[in-house]
């Protein structure tokens, strides 16, 4: 028995090495079991800034295929760039600012 697994176009968008494995093997690989295919998974995830993993088909799915191999669509978060009211205050930058707390205190009195 077989253990039948497709290539999401989410998967190919964030993953390098699933995007290789496409062109060289196709959208569909077979496996002897679901383990196998999670391991053949993990090992396209190794030192990928977005990992992929295996999802069991829906019992309605009338494809073929037992499981998808996905990603998520969306970008990781990086926040070092974000905008913090924090690192504002502390330069200063808060100070009487229209709109902030420090418009409408009086200097803690």
């Amino acid at each position: 028995m077989s253990y039948v697994v497709e290539v999401k176009p989410s998967a190919r968008k964030a993953n390098a090495a699933v995007g290789h494995a496409v062109l060289h093997e196709g959208v569909r690989r077979e496996f002897g079991d679901r383990a196998a295919a999670e391991a053949w998974a993990d090992g396209l995830s190794t030192g990928a800034d977005r990992p992929v993993w295996i999802h069991a088909a829906h019992p309605a799915d009338r494809s073929d295929v037992d499981a998808y191999l996905v990603s998520r669509q969306r970008q990781l978060l990086n926040l070092d760039g974000a905008y913090d009211k924090r690192r504002r205050r502390l330069r200063g930058g808060d100070e009487g600012t229209p709109g902030t707390l420090g418009a409408y205190t009086d200097g803690g009195e």
